[in-house]
C-alpha cells in the first residue's frame, strides 16, 4: 500500500487527487512553482516542495526537479493528473526506473496511443471502428492526393503527434489539399517537433462521444459508459455530459463492450478514454487518452465510481473494486468548464479573486482550487473551476444546472459563466440537438 503520493500537477486536479488520497489514508506531497506558493493544494497537502520558477518548463515540466521532490520526501508514487507530464512516456519510464510507481498506464501504451497513426492501427486490429483514411503517414503530396481521391472529399489533414486542433486542416477539394498538407506539417513541426501527418475522411456533423475504461493487473476491464463532449470551441471541450442524449442503451452496451474487449486484448493498465466521432449511427475512433480526463466527474456522478481512487488501487496492484455487472447508470450529469476568460472574446483574464461563492445543494459538485483573495497566475491554462450537477433525467439536470450557475460568483476576474448561462437556455442545447461545430457557429452569429 502507498504511504505517500506526490501530486505532479496544480489547480483543481491537484486538489481532486489530494482529496482522494486523504480519503484512502494516504499522505500527499504537493509540488508547486513559485507562482503557486499560495495554491489551495499546497496549503492542504501534508508536504509541499517548490520545484522552480513560474514557467511550466521550469517547474511542472521539469523532470529532474519532480523526481528530486519525490525522493527527498520519500514518495512511493507519483500521480500526474492530466496535462503536463500525464502522457509523457519518457517521464513514466524514468519514474519507474527510480523505483517509484507511476499512477497511469505503461510507458509503452502511452507511447503507442500518443502516436495517432500507430494508435489507429492498434485499435483497428482489436476491432474498434476507425474513420476511413490513410493506413499510415502521408509520404508525399501525390500520396495524399491518391488517398483523398479514394476516400472522397472533404478530407481532414491531421498531425500524428497533434492535439487541441493544432496541425489539423480541412481540404474541401484537391485544390485545397496542397495548402492544407503544407500548413498542417508546418504547424505540427512547430508545435510538436514532428511533421508527420495523415488523412481522414471529414465528417460533416458528428458528435464527440468518448468511453471511459478502467483496467487492472488481474485481467479485469470495465467500461463506465460514455460521455458526450460535442459542445466545443476550437477543438476544446466547453460542456460535457453523461450519458449522451443521442445514444440508446443498446448502442451504449455495444460500443462499451467493443472498447472493453479491445482494451483487454491490448493488456492496458489503468484509466483511459477512447474517443469517437459519432454520425448516422456509426462510431469512428479518433484517439485514446491514456490519463484521467478533465470531464471524469460526470461519469463519477452517474456511476458512483471514484475514478481517481480506482487509479490508485490499480497502481497498488489491487483488483478493481467493481465488476462490469455491478455498474449501473443512474440519472444524468453535466459539467461546465469555467475558465478565467472573457465570455465573448475568450481572452485570458488572470487576476485576484475578490469574491468567491460556489453553488451548493443536492447533487451539485464544484471542483475548484479558488478562494477569495487568491491570485490566478497568468502562466497556465485558464480553467479555474468545474461545475458538475446531476439530475434524475436530462431535463431535471438542466434545471439544476441553471440554478447552480445563477449562484456561482467569481468576482474580480472575467469568467465564462455567462456563456454557460446562455447555453443552458438555448433551445438546441435543451433539445440535445448539436454537433461538434454547433458552438462555433453559435458564437460566430452572436451580435457584436
Amino acid at each position: 500500500m502507498f504511504n505517500k503520493i506526490l501530486i505532479a500537477n496544480r489547480g483543481e486536479i491537484a486538489l481532486r487527487i489530494h482529496r482522494a488520497c486523504r480519503e484512502m489514508g494516504i499522505r500527499t506531497v504537493a509540488i508547486h512553482s513559485e507562482a503557486d506558493a499560495d495554491a489551495m493544494h499546497v496549503r492542504l497537502a501534508d508536504e509541499a516542495v517548490c520545484i522552480g520558477a513560474a514557467p511550466a518548463n521550469q517547474s511542472y515540466l521539469n523532470i529532474p526537479a519532480i523526481l528530486s521532490a519525490a525522493e527527498i520526501t520519500g514518495a512511493d508514487a507519483i500521480h500526474p493528473g492530466y496535462g503536463f507530464m500525464s502522457e509523457n512516456a519518457g517521464f513514466a519510464s524514468i519514474v519507474a526506473d527510480h523505483g517509484i510507481t507511476f499512477i497511469g498506464p505503461t510507458a509503452e501504451h502511452i507511447n503507442t496511443m500518443g502516436d495517432k497513426i500507430e494508435a489507429k492501427v492498434t485499435v483497428k486490429k482489436h476491432g474498434i471502428p476507425v474513420v476511413p483514411g490513410s493506413d499510415g503517414a502521408i509520404e508525399s503530396m501525390e500520396h495524399g492526393k491518391e488517398i483523398a481521391a479514394e476516400i472522397g472529399y472533404p478530407v481532414l489533414v491531421k498531425a500524428s503527434s497533434g492535439g487541441g486542433g493544432r496541425g489539423m486542416k480541412i481540404a474541401e477539394t484537391e485544390a485545397d489539399l496542397e495548402t492544407a498538407i503544407s500548413t498542417a506539417k508546418s504547424e505540427a513541426l512547430a508545435a510538436f517537433g514532428d511533421d508527420v501527418i495523415y488523412l481522414e475522411k471529414y465528417l460533416g456533423k458528428p458528435r464527440h462521444i468518448e468511453v471511459q475504461i478502467l483496467a487492472d493487473s488481474h485481467g479485469n476491464v470495465i467500461h463506465l459508459g460514455e460521455r458526450d463532449c460535442s459542445l466545443q470551441r476550437r477543438h476544446q471541450k466547453v460542456l460535457e455530459e453523461a450519458p449522451s442524449p443521442v445514444l440508446t442503451a443498446e448502442q451504449r452496451d455495444e460500443i462499451g463492450e467493443t472498447v472493453r474487449e479491445a482494451i483487454g486484448a491490448m493488456g492496458y493498465l489503468g484509466a483511459g478514454t477512447i474517443e469517437f466521432l459519432y454520425e448516422d449511427g456509426g462510431f469512428y475512433f479518433i484517439e485514446m487518452n491514456t490519463r484521467l480526463q478533465v470531464e471524469h466527474p460526470v461519469t463519477e456522478m452517474i456511476t458512483g465510481i471514484d475514478i481517481v481512487r480506482e487509479q490508485i488501487r490499480i497502481a497498488q496492484g489491487l483488483p478493481l473494486a467493481v465488476k462490469q455487472e455491478d455498474i449501473q447508470f443512474n440519472g444524468h450529469a453535466i459539467e461546465c468548464r469555467i475558465n478565467a476568460e472573457h465570455p465573448r472574446t475568450f481572452a485570458p483574464n488572470p487576476g485576484k479573486v475578490q469574491d468567491f461563492h460556489q453553488p451548493g445543494g443536492l447533487r451539485v459538485r464544484v471542483d475548484s482550487a479558488l478562494y477569495t483573495g487568491y491570485s490566478i497566475p497568468p502562466y497556465y491554462d485558464s480553467l479555474i473551476a468545474k461545475l458538475i450537477v446531476k439530475g434524475e433525467d436530462r431535463q431535471d439536470c438542466l434545471l439544476r444546472l441553471r440554478r447552480a450557475l445563477e449562484e456561482f460568483v467569481v468576482g474580480g476576474v472575467e469568467t465564462t459563466i455567462p456563456l454557460h448561462q446562455e447555453l443552458v437556455e438555448n433551445e438546441d442545447v435543451i433539445a440535445g440537438n448539436y454537433d461538434i461545430h454547433w458552438l462555433e457557429h453559435y458564437l460566430e452569429n452572436l451580435p457584436d
